[in-house]
């Protein structure tokens, strides 16, 4: 119900304002809107080349292919000049992502594809996990825990195994299979809903500890600023980690309350004890290594933990072959089942990662999005925060809506500021210390057709901010 209004909102709004710019003035065509795309110069006016200074008429005409640019070097825009039947067309700036008629296309090609081919072969493992017993097994020695976080779900539920690899699968930045992994936990988790339609308290906590995007290792976010030719691309993984933390913590206590959760029991201070201690360990040995040594813990580590899991999959489905048997089948063609299934689930999320995507596109590339960035941007800096804060502010803005769209102005961020500095360094913990909000909701209360999410929406957004504020003091006193 929420996510609904706010996505009429979103997409109303930003129709309102582009026609508004339009008959204003403000903007010479909206075409960009439809069917511009990323990095694509934006048509501001046309005019007749005799309406044009006579050195920039010159100019032109005698440039290859009868086109100009003025380039940052020399004005404070890029400004691209098109001469073609007697008028000149002014090109200035780039598209800041895809319009509304590429982002279906995109959308497809490009995010919900490849998805599909992640669900496929993780869902295929999943169905083996299922009939060797190895997800009963898991979920049976992690009953005690959950069941104190989950206490809807029934002991032994197979919902608990799936949840397990999510997580974990987040803890080491395997996006591809973390997704596959939630979406079954997802459809697990929906079985015992007693209101299809209305998001239960299982699937909240559940949502909510996945967004706050609790990760270990940074792998994109490391790649990102070794690309950028960072002096240390390692040095923002311990900013990343307490940001994340922080923010799972908040998750789990703002739900807890709401849900009234004991956190007095024991077995959950056990397991938070060992967890931070894992933490701490894993950041003492990685802070001793070199940077040659941390480049290759980090790239390494959560590929070959990913091969683990598929091979131990295969060889215990294979150890308990005869449990397929009985079940009528052989390993190969569970494997094909449960792909098929996953195939079967990325259809069924297409249209509301379609219909996410389409309104986050048109709210950016109204210019909405940039003027409301601004003016908090401009709050901020009247409050007296840095100027390397608020260059920061559009990555964090943007997180919730894009993770590609905010990945953008982190690139950006490095190029402009550099990738040593502290605009670049929180642009950084931003990005890899929450989940996409809208889209993350969109995908996987879409699969099981939760229409109703109650204060799911709300709860993943106050744990954004709380990301972000945490980000802003953990990077002002590490760098």
């Amino acid at each position: 119900m929420v996510l609904s209004r706010f996505w009429l909102v979103i997409f109303i709004s930003a129709i309102v304002f582009v026609v508004f710019s339009l008959f204003s003035g403000d903007s010479y065509t909206i075409d960009h809107v439809l069917n511009g795309k990323k990095d694509d110069p934006i048509l501001v006016s046309e005019k007749f080349a005799e309406e044009l200074p006579a050195f920039i008429k010159d100019s032109i005409k005698k440039a290859p292919e009868q086109t100009m640019i003025i380039n940052r070097d020399t004005l404070n825009a890029d400004t691209t000049y098109v001469y073609k039947n007697k008028t000149v067309k002014i090109y200035s700036g780039v598209q800041k992502s895809d319009g509304l008629l590429p982002t279906c296309k995109s959308t497809l090609l490009d995010l919900v594809l490849p998805l599909m081919a992640y669900l496929a072969f993780f869902c295929g493992l999943m169905e083996l996990l299922i009939i060797s017993g190895a997800s009963g097994k898991l979920a049976k020695a992690l009953s005690p825990v959950f069941v104190k976080v989950f206490p809807s779900i029934p002991k032994n539920h197979p919902s608990i195994s799936y949840m397990t690899l999510n997580f974990a699968a987040n803890f080491l930045g395997l996006d591809s299979a973390a997704t596959p992994f939630g979406l079954k936990a997802m459809e697990s988790l929906q079985e015992i809903n007693p209101d299809k339609d209305k998001a239960s308290d299982a699937q909240i906590m559940f949502m909510c500890l996945h967004a706050s995007g609790l990760t270990l290792i940074a792998t994109s976010i490391i790649g990102y600023r070794a690309a950028a030719n960072a002096s240390n691309p390692a040095d923002v993984m311990l900013p990343c980690i307490i940001t994340s933390f922080i923010g799972t913590i908040a998750a789990f206590l703002i739900v807890g309350v709401k849900q009234k959760i004991n956190f007095k029991s024991a077995s959950l201070v056990i397991v938070l004890m060992v967890l931070i201690a894992a933490i701490v360990g894993l950041l003492m040995y990685v802070n001793h290594l070199d940077l040659i040594g941390k480049n290759y813990f980090t790239a390494n580590l959560s590929a070959l933990i990913l091969i683990g899991i598929i091979a131990f999959t295969l060889i215990f489905s294979f150890i308990n072959e005869k449990k397929f048997t009985v079940a009528s089948t052989t390993v190969f063609d569970s494997f094909v089942v449960g792909a098929n299934n996953g195939v079967k689930t990325g259809v069924t999320i297409f249209p509301y990662v379609l219909g996410m995507l389409v309104a986050i596109s048109l709210f950016r590339n109204s210019g909405l999005f940039e003027i409301i960035s601004n003016w908090i941007a401009f709050i901020f800096s009247n409050m007296g925060v840095s100027k390397q804060i608020t260059d920061a502010l559009p990555v964090a803005l943007l997180r919730p809506f894009s993770s590609a769209g905010s990945r953008g102005f982190l690139i950006d961020s490095m190029n402009t500021f550099g990738a040593d500095s502290l605009t670049a360094r929180l642009s950084s913990i931003f990005q890899c210390s929450a989940e996409s909000t809208f889209y993350v909701i969109a995908v996987y209360f879409g699969s099981v057709n939760i229409k109703n999410t109650r204060y799911a929406l709300g709860t993943m957004l106050i744990v954004d901010l709380i990301c972000v504020i945490t980000a802003i003091f953990v990077a002002t006193w590490f760098f």
